[in-house]
């Protein structure tokens, strides 16, 4: 039995502390220094730079680890010390999950219209194949570079794209089984770093782009000049279940979000237990994934049991979720910078620094193409929204289009939410392709042959208006 004073009951307490009062701190910066307010950087970012630092130069002093004090351990039943670090990562873990459950929660508007069904799709489209070109690009990069670093594997350059393209959950998770599974030494720190480099490019990065975009008179950079005042329809929906009642609508937002992840768990231990122990991690590398389509099928269920009018009232609220996957993404970001340790990747250095400017700009020139051609009537708006989201996550795409559309008027926003479809189901065979490509050094050629035949085909897919209308006039 623990004792109330014991640091295991304090432990997970004082290490959400520290990641909620970095938070704090960094948003106080933001507010009183003008380099970081322009620098678009989120807060969350801000903050585990901040904690990463500071844990940099304690280590060095102390030749200790901050998060290994005993204040942010947990020892385990069977005696084993569980580190603060890895509690950061088993944050970083669910909090993946649950942020995108509560997004998929949200009801979505139907799109109106063949052009911006069309405009949707290749909104989708423009993600995978993003994600398929860093996947190239890294793979290039690693397989170059492998076999003169110890430790290192050639599929680890799949990390890029999992770190640019979807953030700090994957890119953990993927160089947590690289790291766990086939030997790559400190992979979870590596996929980390890379999610880092990352949010530097689409915060700092895209800064740098509105500001020259805007000197050569491309674009209006415009702000909002009003106080953001929320409507009672905003936080309550029509026919919606009353704030206060027996219990809080928040409570219910909250408990349908645990539900539906608690589902997501029970279905991951199934499949685990069908596919056996090879393929376990895979499948629990999936939470999100497998969260989404539950949160996807229960907010079918529940849109069905309404029309039929066997409940009476909406339980789903979208503000509440849009608040629930705002906490759970801030949280993921900023556990995953704080659980950096530099001194474990820095063997790792070069071919993270060459890595992260050869994404960053390949991202940059391709969504400027895409964009250019195929988003015409909002090309920089679209532009912006998607360097962000493929830098950094769908938060940093909107912070980034809010400078030049604050009022959301163009579609760029809307096509942030309703790509995620066509998106996922495009892009899972990467996920399988990153799950074969660590077997071996063939294997990592293997799937890089792949990689550049799937990306020639969407390619075709994305741009078949202007390929066959070509050949129609010809």
């Amino acid at each position: 039995m623990n004792n109330f004073w014991d640091s295991n009951i304090w432990s997970l307490l004082l290490l959400t502390a520290v990641l909620f009062l970095s938070m704090l701190f960094s948003h106080a910066l933001k507010n009183k220094i003008p380099f970081l307010n322009k620098s678009l950087m989120p807060a969350s970012v801000l903050g585990g730079i901040i904690i990463l630092v500071f844990t940099t130069i304690y280590k060095l002093i102390t030749k200790e680890a901050f998060f290994d004090l005993e204040m942010f351990s947990i020892t385990t039943k069977d005696g084993n010390i569980m580190a603060g670090t890895s509690i950061l990562e088993i944050i970083t873990y669910h909090a993946l999950a649950i942020g995108f459950i509560a997004m998929s929660l949200k009801s979505n508007k139907k799109t109106q219209g063949k052009k911006r069904t069309a405009e949707v799709f290749n909104t989708g489209v423009t993600t995978v194949t993003t994600y398929l070109i860093q996947v190239i690009l890294g793979l290039v990069i690693t397989i170059i570079f492998a076999p003169q670093i110890k430790g290192m594997i050639e599929a680890s350059g799949i990390l890029l794209a999992f770190g640019y393209g979807q953030g700090t959950g994957q890119a953990l998770n993927y160089g947590l089984k690289y790291q766990q599974n086939y030997g790559f030494t400190n992979g979870s720190n590596f996929g980390l770093a890379i999610a880092a480099l990352g949010f530097l490019s689409a915060s700092i990065g895209g800064v740098v782009c509105l500001n020259i975009l805007k000197f050569r008179g491309k674009i209006k950079k415009e702000t909002i000049t009003q106080k953001e005042k929320l409507a009672l329809n905003d936080y309550q929906g029509n026919n919606e279940i009353p704030v206060n009642a027996s219990i809080d609508k928040s409570t219910i937002q909250i408990a349908i979000v645990l539900l539906v992840y608690v589902a997501t768990y029970v279905v991951m231990k199934l499949l685990g237990n069908l596919v056996g122990d090879g393929l376990k991690s895979t499948i629990f590398g999936f939470n999100f994934l497998i969260g989404t389509l539950l949160a996807i099928f229960v907010k079918t269920v529940h849109k069905s049991l309404r029309k039929y009018n066997y409940v009476k009232r909406d339980h789903i609220n979208d503000f509440m979720m849009n608040r629930i996957s705002g906490i759970a993404f801030d949280v993921m970001i900023v556990a995953g910078v704080a659980a950096i340790d530099l001194e474990n990747i820095r063997a790792y250095w070069h071919v993270l620094a060459i890595m992260g400017i050869v994404g960053a700009a390949a991202t940059y020139a391709y969504i400027y193409i895409v964009s250019k051609f195929l988003f015409k009537d909002y090309q920089y708006e679209q532009f912006f929204a998607m360097y962000g989201m493929l830098t950094g996550t769908a938060s940093t795409g909107v912070i980034l289009l809010r400078e030049i559309d604050p009022n959301f008027e163009t579609p760029a926003a809307d096509n942030l939410v309703y790509q995620n479809l066509p998106a996922i189901v495009l892009g899972f065979p990467i996920m399988l392709l990153a799950d074969y490509a660590p077997q071996s050094r063939q294997a990592a050629f293997i799937t890089l042959a792949i990689v550049v035949g799937l990306l020639a085909v969407l390619l075709v897919v994305l741009f078949r208006s202007k390929i066959f209308r070509r050949k129609a006039k010809n």
